[in-house]
């Protein structure tokens, strides 16, 4: 399978780089070498950049062994995590509801399918953020029109994510995954402004 590299503008670039950023370190726990970039990361003093310099300085003092330990402890847990990082149980209280059918139904016209490695139902956060990665890159096919990322995003992100972003910054089991909730809350925030201003 070849890859595609299509123009995008920076700013899009930047966007992208961002969806998938956050999707990675609520996929699986950091390794030794995203912590590395982690703790060398300079930002401005934009919200943005704030949000991303909180995360640098949370991985300065983070373990990487600790953090698998947090990651099972918030999103996987015996029985279930400290939070549930699906949109269906956001939106319904429960899992595999209406909203992932939805979900799956949108993903199919856009040409996205799960890997087939993938276990996790489509909603979880980390890959609809990764979704809106691809579709801002054009990993799916050509880079998606904004009118597209916009329904996307606003049928299965803006739904219920920062709900999920709020309370994943309020838990006390990790400071480094509280400054990712807030970098995912910054994101969905400007995601919405930019979406609304674009309309």
């Amino acid at each position: 399978m070849t890859s595609q590299t299509h123009a995008i503008a920076p700013e899009d670039a930047d966007r992208a780089v961002i969806y998938g950023f956050v999707g990675r370190l609520l996929q699986a726990p950091p390794s030794a070498g995203d912590m590395d970039v982690l703790r060398a990361l300079t930002a401005d003093e934009t919200e943005m950049g704030l949000a991303l310099k909180s995360l640098s300085e949370a991985a300065q003092s983070a373990n990487v062994n600790s953090l698998k330990d947090e990651y099972n402890a918030l999103f996987i847990g015996l029985g279930r995590g400290e939070l549930v990082p699906y949109g269906s149980f956001y939106l319904t209280g429960f899992l595999n509801e209406k909203p992932l059918a939805e979900l799956r139904a949108d993903m199919g016209v856009l040409g996205i399918a799960r890997a087939d490695t993938v276990k996790e139902p489509e909603d979880h956060i980390a890959a609809l953020l990764q979704c809106m990665e691809g579709l801002i890159t054009g990993a799916f096919g050509e880079p998606a029109t904004l009118p597209i990322q916009e329904k996307f995003f606003t049928c299965h992100i803006a739904s219920w994510a920062p709900h999920f972003f709020k309370d994943l910054t309020a838990q006390n089991t990790s400071a480094f995954y509280a400054a990712v909730g807030a970098l995912g809350g910054v994101l969905v925030a400007l995601e919405t402004e930019a979406f609304g201003m674009a309309g």
